[in-house]
């Protein structure tokens, strides 16, 4: 059930990470707090496609 997910970034939509999650616990679209490497600080990443 565990599925590749790829992480972007909100504020400069590179997509910096590559996890996975669980569909039957977390069917809607994870978001989480990562480093942003271009900006040099935390920001919030959103599941895409």
């Amino acid at each position: 059930m565990r599925v590749k997910i790829t992480l972007a970034c909100t504020e400069t939509g590179d997509r910096n990470y590559i996890s996975t999650k669980n569909k039957r616990n977390n069917p809607d679209r994870i978001e989480l707090m990562k480093f942003c490497p271009r900006l040099n600080k935390r920001t919030l990443h959103r599941e895409t496609k």
